[in-house]
């Protein structure tokens, strides 16, 4: 039981419960892209989307439920192991040596924490719909929610369009390492291998930043365009 106890509160168990949500929010974050970038297939294929996810009811709210409770997690284990790694040093080095240290892995956690707090304005805005309550008496021609038109009202104001963007390519950063480290720490790297990690890595990050930064550029552009005759309640 003493060892038992001794597993729960190691160092080893906190990386690997980080590892593991953070492989559930990329996977997360992939298909939510997905949905997202339907937008470009136009109002009727989004709003049916929007509906269908609606749809599912509690269960929707248990996948909710599952990912606040991955995130929570990730955050609080990740400063955890940030603060049992400062106070096994507590004098700081004479003279850091950064040289393979990146970027991206010496601000991981600073990175996280800024996106935790994007994430909560994001659903604010979004879901909640509490910065901007009139989203909620959006409805296309169907009397569906009208997700598109709400998306592209969202993303019409300059000043939110370029804080996402920000938010997206920090994401970009902090996956960039978190997803290698995600490997690392689940035994899954070799030196013969570690340069298609690295590739993937590099590529995921890519593709997610990019979908989604697709979305408030499109509005931006015009390329897509609020429809006519939407119906504010």
């Amino acid at each position: 039981m003493a060892a038992l106890v001794r597993f729960l509160q190691s160092t080893i168990l906190s990386k690997v419960v980080v590892a593991v949500t953070g492989l559930f929010m990329v996977l997360f974050l992939l298909g939510h892209m997905t949905g997202n970038l339907q937008m470009y297939l136009g109002q009727e294929t989004m709003n049916v989307y929007a509906e269908t996810l609606q749809g599912l009811g509690g269960l929707l709210w248990v996948i909710r439920g599952a990912l606040l409770l991955f995130l929570v997690l990730h955050v609080i284990l990740t400063l955890r192991l940030k603060f049992l790694s400062m106070s096994a040093r507590p004098e700081p080095y004479a003279v850091k040596n950064y040289v393979r240290a990146t970027l991206t892995s010496r601000t991981m956690v600073w990175s996280g924490v800024m996106l935790s707090l994007f994430i909560v304005y994001h659903l604010l805005h979004f879901t909640v719909k509490a910065t901007n309550p009139a989203y909620g008496g959006l409805f296309d021609a169907a009397g569906r929610h009208d997700v598109y038109s709400m998306v592209i009202l969202g993303y019409s104001n300059v000043l939110i369009s370029m804080v996402y963007i920000a938010a997206m390519i920090l994401l970009g950063f902090h996956l960039f390492h978190a997803i290698e480290s995600m490997f690392q720490t689940l035994g899954i790297n070799h030196e013969k291998y570690n340069p298609i990690i690295h590739g993937l890595s590099v590529t995921l990050s890519t593709i997610i930043v990019v979908g989604f930064i697709m979305i408030p550029v499109g509005v931006l552009a015009g390329w897509i365009a609020l429809p006519a005759g939407v119906i504010v309640l």
